[in-house]
């Protein structure tokens, strides 16, 4: 077994470090949300500047061709210089790719090109109060009329909404069909009438989640992404994508881990360093242990990715470890942090401004989004362990 890169992959390594050492942005406070998309964009604008997006993307649409391990360094080098990470990643990592996939020739011409300097953002309207893991549950219909579709419904869990141009849009065309049979997948114009954005304020203070509502919004016929009645299948691309082998939650946690051991032998705010407690050593190390496992998983999935042998089970067991793991290791964490732990805006008494109690808020949600930890459980045991389906 050779877990080595090889020499040709190593020097995109240095030439990419080498870059993100000279641009690489210092990290910044923003008034308000609007201002951190306002510095994202014109982050991914550098970027693209020089070719740094969209590398998977074929060389004929702005790309560079890149193979499926480039593209897992150029994450990881990414999330290791603690660069930002582009703002457009749903028009980048999943809108692209469908679209190169399943798109008509008139579709990609005008809808790549702006997607890799952030021009126009795209969000995703796939989930709905009552269709979240399940999305074969959606309700959001669309109506054919004229030349067009008519689309009613709500989305919700939607990011970047409020700042979207594009968005990937799944809604039911056939009523009467099975349910992930009636399905279409269309580009939604986030600016047309009839299309409400409200934010979602998040526990951390945040308000990248959205609610979008949708009343009588027409969408033109050459908008509908491959058949009427195709839209899960193409969107089967798109959550794969959604899905597929990402260092950066490797990379993340590894920064994490680094901060619970300086923690454990410093103290935090003045408590007392704790380094010599056997108890804790010995939750370190299980942490140490299971970020190693979980950098090993991704490299076992991104080999069979480069052979293009199928995924199968392999991307829920990645996501199902590495969100508990990351809820144990915040859990130590706020051992660690004791009362000022509960600081998390910046004032007094927050540790580093209260970055890493608001990442134990975040990081709350780990085994919900991507799919719940129980819909991969569920996964798993219906495809690896051969159990029946649950009634």
């Amino acid at each position: 077994m050779d877990l080595s890169f090889t020499p040709a992959e190593e020097s995109f390594r240095a030439e990419l470090r080498t870059w993100l050492r000279a641009n690489a942005p210092a990290p910044a406070q923003h008034a308000d949300l609007a201002a951190e998309v306002a510095h994202l964009r014109a982050w991914q604008k550098r970027l693209a500047a020089d070719r740094w997006v969209g590398l998977h993307w074929p060389r004929e649409y702005g790309g560079r061709g890149a193979s499926i391990v480039e593209h897992y360094i150029f994450q990881e080098e990414m999330a290791a210089a603690r660069a930002p990470e582009i703002v457009n990643r749903i028009g980048v990592n999943l809108v692209g790719p469908t679209l190169i996939a399943h798109g008509t020739e008139a579709q990609k011409r005008r809808f790549l090109p702006p997607i890799l300097p952030a021009d126009e953002l795209w969000c995703q309207l796939f989930s709905e109060p009552g269709a979240g893991s399940d999305l074969t549950a959606l309700r959001t219909r669309a109506e054919r009329r004229g030349d067009g579709w008519v689309v009613t419904g709500q989305k919700v869990w939607t990011s970047y909404a409020q700042f979207a141009r594009w968005g990937i849009l799944l809604a039911r065309t056939d009523p009467a069909a099975p349910k992930a049979k009636g399905i279409g997948y269309f580009i939604c114009d986030m600016e047309a009438p009839g299309v409400t954005v409200r934010p979602l304020r998040q526990m951390t203070g945040g308000e990248e989640f959205n609610e979008v509502f949708l009343e009588d919004v027409f969408i033109p016929a050459d908008r509908l992404v491959g058949g009427e009645t195709q839209g899960w299948q193409i969107a089967s691309t798109t959550l794969a994508h959604e899905r597929g082998t990402s260092p950066r939650q490797l990379v993340i946690h590894r920064m994490l881990l680094e901060d619970l051991l300086r923690l454990a032998r410093e103290g935090a705010a003045g408590t007392p360093p704790r380094h010599q407690d056997p108890v804790l050593r010995q939750r370190l190390a299980q942490h140490w242990i299971e970020v190693e496992i979980t950098k090993l998983n991704n490299w076992r999935t991104l080999t069979r990715l480069e052979r293009r042998q199928p995924l199968g089970p392999e991307s829920s067991f990645v996501k199902l470890f590495w969100s508990e793991m990351s809820q144990r290791m915040h859990d130590t964490l706020m051992e660690l942090l004791g009362p000022y732990g509960l600081c998390w805006q910046p004032g007094p008494h927050a540790v580093e401004g209260g970055r890493l109690a608001r990442s134990w808020l975040y990081y709350r949600a780990a085994s919900l989004f991507a799919g719940t930890s129980e819909i991969q459980r569920n996964i798993l045991a219906e495809r690896v362990l051969g159990l029946p389906r649950g009634r």
